[in-house]
């Protein structure tokens, strides 16, 4: 589980990060970031109804929860954060999705995202 202060939980929230913010794709997820130096480091998850029913997406969703816990640490002050599943993490197992979102923060650090 995400501490609380580590949570984007408005829509507004969501909806700034996607559209100003950097997005990275990968296979099974997309991660766009923004920098809010005056905020808390967050993160947001948005599991569509595109990945899969109900059970399938409550499983994306933890797998997705506790795979970004530990990179929280690693991220400057102000990194505002959404994971978006795509169709192809329904299918897709903590190893690839993990990988997925490391490979996505590295880029995101190459532009300039994180440190």
């Amino acid at each position: 589980m995400l501490p609380a202060a580590h949570r984007l939980r408005v829509s507004g929230d969501f909806t700034l990060v996607q559209r100003r913010g950097t997005r990275i794709s990968r296979p099974t997820i997309i991660v766009s970031a923004l920098s809010r130096p005056e905020l808390p480091t967050r993160v947001g998850l948005s599991v569509g109804k595109s990945v899969g029913n109900s059970v399938v997406r409550h499983s994306v969703s933890r797998k997705l929860r506790h795979l970004t816990r530990p990179h929280l640490a690693d991220l400057p002050r102000g990194t505002q954060i959404v994971v978006r599943a795509l169709p192809a993490a329904a299918g897709a197992d903590s190893a690839q999705l993990d990988a997925d979102f490391s490979k996505a923060l590295a880029e995101l650090g190459r532009k300039g995202i994180t440190s």
